[in-house]
C-alpha cells in the first residue's frame, strides 16, 4: 500500500504494480489516510478498453500501453470519483502560477495549453511555477478557489507539488492576433462541464455540475485568441491580473 497526498487528502492506494509509486513520488506522504483506492485486473482492462476506443475516434493508430501505466490512470480514475465528495474536482487543463497567484488554461487538445503555459514561464522567469500541465484538482468553496498540482501531468511530466489561490480560468483559441476578454459562466459552461472529470454515478455527477457553478461564480472566466508569441503571454497575464506587465 503506497500513501500519496493529493489536494490536501491522503489516499491509501492499494496497486497491483510498483510503477505507482514512482510515478507518484514527489507526492508520497505518511500520515493517516482520509480513503483508500484499491485497482484489480479489472480496472486497468477498462483503461486498456477506454484508451482503445479514445485512439479508434481521433483516427490514430492503437497505442500499446503497459499494465504498469494504465494502472497509474485507473488511480487517477477512482481518485477523481472519490474527490467530488471534498469538494474537489479534477480538470484537463495546464496550470501555471506567477507570484503565488494560480491560472488556469483549457481548451479542446492540440490547441496549444501547454505551448501557452511555457510561453508565461519564458516571461516571467522564475516568478512562474509549472503547477500542472494536464490534471490539476480544484478545491472548489464560496470562500475560493484553491488549484493543486498532481502527477498526472501530461507527457512532458510538469508539475509541482503546491497549492494556490486560483484567480482566473481562461479558454484558449486559436488566433493570428492576440485578444482577450472577460466572459460569462453561460459562454464557455460547455467547455468547463467538457473539461472537468464528470464520474459515472449521478449523485457525484449532480455534485460535480454543482461545483462549476460555484467555480464558475468565484473565479474570473475569460477567453484569449492567441498565436504563439511571447507576446500572447503578456497580453493574457495583463488582462487577468489586471495591470500592465512589469519586468
Amino acid at each position: 500500500m503506497k500513501l500519496i497526498r493529493l489536494a490536501d487528502k491522503v489516499i491509501a492506494v492499494s496497486s497491483l504494480h510498483e510503477y505507482i509509486a514512482g510515478y507518484c513520488k514527489d507526492y508520497i506522504s505518511d500520515d493517516t489516510p482520509d480513503f483508500a483506492v484499491q485497482i484489480t485486473q479489472s480496472d486497468i482492462d477498462y483503461e486498456r478498453e477506454k484508451s482503445k476506443q479514445e485512439d479508434i475516434k481521433e483516427g490514430i493508430p492503437i497505442r500499446n500501453f503497459s499494465d504498469e501505466y494504465l494502472e497509474t490512470l485507473a488511480v487517477y480514475r477512482k481518485t477523481a470519483e472519490k474527490m467530488i465528495d471534498y469538494d474537489t474536482i479534477l480538470f484537463h487543463g495546464s496550470a501555471v502560477a506567477v507570484d503565488g497567484i494560480g491560472y488556469l488554461f483549457t481548451a479542446k487538445s492540440g490547441t496549444g495549453k501547454s505551448t501557452h503555459t511555457r510561453l508565461w514561464r519564458e516571461l516571467f522567469g522564475e516568478r512562474a511555477v509549472m503547477l500542472n500541465d494536464d490534471k490539476p484538482l480544484i478545491k472548489v468553496s464560496e470562500n475560493g478557489i484553491i488549484v493543486y498540482g498532481t502527477p498526472w501531468d501530461g507527457k512532458h511530466r510538469l508539475s509541482t507539488n503546491i497549492s494556490v489561490p486560483l484567480k482566473a480560468v481562461c479558454v484558449l483559441e486559436r488566433s493570428e492576433e492576440n485578444r482577450i476578454e472577460r466572459v460569462t459562466a453561460d459562454s464557455v459552461y460547455d467547455m468547463l462541464v467538457q473539461q472537468v472529470y464528470r464520474p459515472q454515478n449521478p449523485q457525484r455527477l449532480l455534485k460535480t455540475l454543482q461545483l462549476i457553478d460555484v467555480l464558475s461564480e468565484n473565479a474570473e472566466l475569460y477567453r484569449l485568441g492567441c498565436n504563439m508569441d511571447i507576446s500572447a503571454a503578456e497580453t493574457a497575464y495583463n488582462a487577468m491580473k489586471g495591470q500592465t506587465y512589469e519586468t
